[in-house]
Order: structure tokens, then C-alpha cells, then sequence
């Protein structure tokens, strides 16, 4: 059973956490992994995936209001059936897989498409049409990463950042993507203990961030220019895939 932390350290830096992973729910996504790794810092990522989960789906249900007409359905239905395998092959392995091993994972992951979106090639429209072969694919990776360690954006962007949807679409599909993928993890995270009331007690003081990140980064959707938000998210997912990859090997 876990005790609420007394460490000021501890909450520090889980708000600041919070705080990240809440702009990113409010459409600047791409650092939303941080979050965990960032905590990680001050506790074991079991219990910081744990904390974490109640409040990510404070946070989907503002993004979900605020970005609820802009989704692009045919992606999120290409991407859910994948997801909903990965989160229980997710949960049925969660005791047999190394942490580590996943980071390691999702940051060759993050790193390898960065260097493939950037690589010199001919150019081409992008396809915005909906692949539920690759959706299925890179959407289990993503309900497999998240259910381990809400590591499930990389792969996610993996598929939506070449359809180079309008950044209102690629926000609200994300919402909306992973409003569902927590709520089908939140049954196993409970049933196998990982959330109990304790924790959820230490979530809920870092609630009132919730709303505050969020509508920052509603704000920020609204007036970053569409290539600088591709950029700045593209960024996020290099820096945090080298962060995880030596996390992983550390």
C-alpha cells in the first residue's frame, strides 16, 4: 500500500508534471511524455504512471469538450481497434516487462521518426486518408506503451504526423484517441492494484492544475503557427526519445 509522500520535492515536481502533460491535453501535444519520466525522478514510474492516470482523464474530459467538433473520425476509428488490443496485451504482460525495456523501446521509436520525417526525400502530398492497416499497427504500439507507461503518443504521431491534418483536427483526434484509450486502461489498472484510494487521494491535489494547463494550451493551438507547431512538437518527441533511451540503457 502506498502513503501520501510528505517529500516537497515530490510535489514540486509532479505539478510541474502535471502542468506539462495538461497543455499538452490542451492541444500543444508532443511533450505529454515528459511526464512520467519527469516524475520518475522522485518516485518509481509504477506509482507515477498510477498518480498519473486519474489525472489524465480529468484532462481528457477538458480537451474532449474543448476540441469536441474538430476530431478526424476516419483516423481515430483506423487507430482504436489496435489500441484496444495493445492495452490488454499490455495488461496481461505488464509483471513480465522490464520498464526499462520500454522506454528503451519508445525512444528508438521517437528518435527514428524524427530522423525518417526529416531525411531528404522527393516530395509528396501528404495522404490524409485514413490507413487501417498502419492505424491497427502503430495504434496497438500505442495502447501497449500507454497501458506500461502513458507512453503512447510516439507511436500515435508516428501514424497522424504524416497526414499533416490542420492542427485543430490533429488536437481534437488525439483527444479523443486518448480519452477513450485511458478509460479502457482505467478497469485494469484497478483491478490489478496499481490504483488504489491512496493514490488516488495524492492525485486529486493536483487537480486544480488540470484546468489551468489545459486551456494554456488551447491557447497556444490558437496562435502558434502551423509549421512552428509541427516543429516544436516534432522537437518534444527527439528530446524525449533521447531522454528515454538513456533512461533505458541507464
Amino acid at each position: 500500500m502506498y502513503e501520501l509522500s510528505s517529500d516537497p520535492v515530490f510535489y514540486v515536481v509532479t505539478g510541474i508534471a502535471v502542468l506539462i502533460t495538461s497543455v499538452a491535453k490542451g492541444g500543444f501535444g508532443g511533450i505529454a511524455m515528459l511526464s512520467v519520466p519527469l516524475m520518475s525522478l522522485v518516485v518509481s514510474p509504477i506509482l507515477a504512471a498510477a498518480i498519473t492516470l486519474p489525472l489524465l482523464l480529468i484532462m481528457d474530459a477538458f480537451s474532449v469538450y474543448i476540441w469536441r467538433r474538430d476530431a478526424a473520425w476516419n483516423h481515430f476509428w483506423a487507430l482504436i481497434p489496435g489500441a484496444i488490443l495493445g492495452i490488454g496485451v499490455g495488461a496481461a504482460s505488464a509483471k513480465y516487462v522490464s520498464e526499462d525495456l520500454i522506454r528503451l523501446i519508445v525512444g528508438v521509436i521517437s528518435v527514428s521518426f524524427f530522423i525518417y520525417y526529416y531525411w531528404p526525400k522527393s516530395k509528396t502530398d501528404a495522404d490524409t486518408r485514413a490507413n487501417r492497416r498502419t492505424g491497427f499497427f502503430w495504434g496497438s504500439f500505442a495502447g501497449f506503451t500507454s497501458y506500461i507507461a502513458h507512453a503512447g503518443s510516439t507511436p500515435y504521431h508516428v501514424y497522424i504526423i504524416p497526414k499533416q491534418l490542420p492542427k485543430q483536427a490533429f488536437a481534437a483526434t488525439a483527444a479523443w484517441f486518448f480519452a477513450a484509450v485511458n478509460l479502457i486502461k482505467l478497469p485494469a489498472f484497478i483491478a490489478t492494484g496499481q490504483l488504489n484510494m491512496v493514490v488516488f487521494y495524492q492525485a486529486l491535489l493536483f487537480v486544480p492544475l488540470v484546468p489551468v494547463g489545459v486551456y494554456l494550451g488551447y491557447w497556444l493551438n490558437s496562435r502558434v503557427n502551423h509549421i512552428w507547431f509541427y516543429r516544436i512538437i516534432l522537437g518534444s518527441i527527439l528530446l524525449i526519445g533521447l531522454k528515454l533511451i538513456y533512461d533505458g540503457l541507464a
